[in-house]
């Protein structure tokens, strides 16, 4: 079967006897048309099924209309919400969004930031692997402003906005002592990333200032699979089989805080199976406030992030550098303050109030 070929300005311009101009200004709402005749080309478009060459008209107007997102694990919840509000930022003021996705292989984002720029996107969000700067740097003289999502990049210079992952494990990590804990854990992804090296900096801070002994052993790496593929999502298994040999060892009382929620469920079945109660024996807080978090028995205390207004201010700001705003001498760094729910997986009062987060 032969494939239709695509409608065109000529195709409508040749079954009204009109010309190609007066078509395009008539589809283009022209005042210099009749309303008559942008009637009539309306219909015959819809008729031919007639949709515009974006493409085209970006090599005319020198203007895609398009962002691109480049992010490192689609599998991640918190992702999914962020590319929703991104491209729901971004449509309002008339931009599509073009998705790419690295897999955490610093090959694969210096392949996926040359693509964005024959591609000639009007500007990039990026959730950076963070080795290597040279292509984002070649990407920005090119034009094409770049603003990093959630990691960063130092030695480029870029605007910053994320989480303030050290304020979340600080907060969680208050409320755990402030329950009662005297030993606690933290169970992090293996994964030398800014949001991973945060949380354990906020977590060890917090112990160091209330007196509470800070042992390597109280930080445990869960090996990561999602070098592989980005299909790869976290699996409560990988921190099972440490909730297991943590169990052996924990004593009554303790509390152990998990990098993300799906952490959080496998540390949960290893304590139950060993006979611990959740929170009696051990308390247990999550990152992530997943939609089964608060379904666990007990509910799951943990860090809510907040996905959407990361994705609504990163196209704010990127839209104000592609606006020509000029960057400042320091790169803007906007760390944005997630919400701590309590639940009762873990002992002590509720925080006092969500702060806003704090920009330099």
């Amino acid at each position: 079967m032969t494939p239709r070929r695509r409608a065109t300005l000529r195709d409508i311009a040749a079954a009204l006897d009109l010309s190609v101009n007066t078509v395009s200004r008539a589809l283009a709402g022209k005042d210099a048309v009749s309303a008559e005749t942008r009637e009539r080309v309306r219909a015959e478009a819809d008729r031919l099924g007639y949709v515009p060459n974006t493409m085209a008209r970006s090599l005319v107007l020198q203007n895609a209309m398009a962002i691109g997102l480049v992010i490192t694990n689609p599998s991640n919840p918190f992702y999914a919400r962020l590319i929703s509000a991104i491209e729901e930022r971004g449509r309002v003021h008339g931009y599509s969004l073009m998705l790419m996705v690295t897999e955490d292989s610093a090959e694969n984002e210096r392949r996926v930031a040359e693509e964005l720029m024959r591609w000639g996107v009007d500007g990039v969000l990026a959730v950076p692997v963070q080795h290597g700067i040279d292509h984002w740097e070649r990407l920005e003289k090119s034009g094409t402003p770049v603003l990093l999502l959630n990691r960063d990049l130092p030695g480029l210079d870029a605007d910053l906005v994320g989480v303030d992952y050290y304020d979340s494990a600080r907060r969680a990590t208050e409320h755990l002592v402030d329950g009662g804990a005297r030993e606690l854990f933290l169970v992090e992804e293996d994964l030398d990333i800014s949001p991973v090296a945060e949380r354990i900096r906020g977590f060890r801070a917090v112990l160091a200032e209330r007196g509470i002994e800070v042992r390597d052993d109280h930080v445990l790496r869960v090996p990561t699979r999602r070098r592989e593929a980005s299909s790869q999502p976290w699996d409560p298994i990988d921190s099972y089989a440490i909730g297991r040999r943590l169990a052996d060892r924990i004593e009554p009382g303790s509390a152990v805080l998990a990098g993300n929620d799906y952490f959080a469920l496998g540390l949960y079945r290893a304590f139950t199976e060993h006979g611990l109660s959740i929170p009696g024996d051990v308390a247990v807080a999550g990152h992530g406030d997943h939609p089964f978090a608060a379904y666990l028995a007990p509910p799951l205390t943990t860090v809510r992030l907040p996905a959407a207004r990361v994705g609504t201010t990163s196209v704010d700001r990127l839209l104000e550098r592609m606006a020509g705003a000029p960057p400042a001498d320091v790169p803007g760094r906007t760390l944005l303050a997630a919400d701590l729910v309590v639940r009762s997986s873990t002992n002590g009062p509720a925080p006092s109030g969500a702060r806003t987060g704090r920009t330099s």
